[in-house]
């Protein structure tokens, strides 16, 4: 294993982790991820790795894994060093700059989706990630407005787990739904209003969409129109909502189980 001692913080080559905390996507579609249990379940996943930077203890403790990756380089520094490029304290002791995976066409998705409108967290954006790999729902839509799962925040949230989805970024929402209604699936909103359907009497198709919207003004009337059913999970009385992250757990649990 080639490790790269760094003699100088600021050379261009490590600019790419000056940006560490304020980064944002690249034209070559590079992503950050930092923490060794993340950055280790990257590295199992099929994702090319430009860089990692960490100390000579994660190399020693994770040397036949990164091994086994044909990764450009791999930066070594001590903890003290890592702080002074990324511009503030860590804690942790590496950091790995990818290349987010080609997304996925819609006509390629399995038949069972999560779809994201307008989720503005980016924590929760992870955190829906990592429910649907955990419950088996592998195919992801996020619109390209919003958080995508491979930001830092996302991918910490998520565990990583966001690789083993496939995923497609969308521009319109309207067209897409009608997209994926053409390709025979059932597209349900989660959204409680005087006509929803209560968890327990949806009969779920082989082919579902599950759309999950905005955590405080949840799914505009215009889009719950073109959906094909509206859905909600039962609560006690005086309880108006769940957290997007637990109500999406509950919604593709029941549907998994009933698909």
């Amino acid at each position: 294993m080639k490790l790269t001692h760094i003699e100088n913080i600021h050379c261009s080559e490590l600019e790419i982790y000056h940006k560490f905390k304020k980064h944002s996507f690249l034209s070559d579609n590079s992503f950050l991820a930092d923490s060794p249990k993340v950055v280790n379940f990257l590295l199992e996943a099929d994702l090319h790795v430009k860089s990692i930077l960490a100390t000579g203890e994660y190399y020693d403790e994770n040397a036949a894994l990164i091994e086994s990756k044909n990764i450009q380089t791999l930066y070594v520094a001590e903890k003290k060093e890592m702080e002074k490029i990324v511009g503030h304290s860590l804690h942790h002791n590496c950091m790995m700059h990818g290349t987010r995976p080609d997304e996925t066409p819609l006509a390629e998705l399995d038949n069972h989706i999560l779809m994201l409108d307008a989720i503005s967290s980016t924590e929760n954006v992870g955190s829906l990630s990592r429910s649907a790999a955990a419950l088996g729902v592998n195919s992801l839509l996020v619109p390209s407005n919003g958080p995508h799962p491979y930001g830092r925040r996302s991918l910490r949230v998520s565990m990583g787990y966001v690789s083993r989805l496939k995923l497609h970024v969308y521009d319109d929402i309207m067209i897409t739904i009608q997209k994926l209604k053409d390709l025979d699936y059932k597209i349900f909103a989660a959204e409680i209003t005087q006509n929803s359907t209560p968890l327990m009497n949806v009969k779920v198709p082989q082919k579902w969409v599950l759309l999950m919207g905005h955590e405080g003004d949840g799914i505009s009337k215009e889009i719950l129109d073109i959906c094909d059913e509206v859905v909600h999970v039962e609560m006690q009385e005086g309880i108006k909502s769940l957290n997007v992250g637990v109500a999406a757990s509950l919604l593709m649990y029941q549907f998994k189980h009933r698909s």
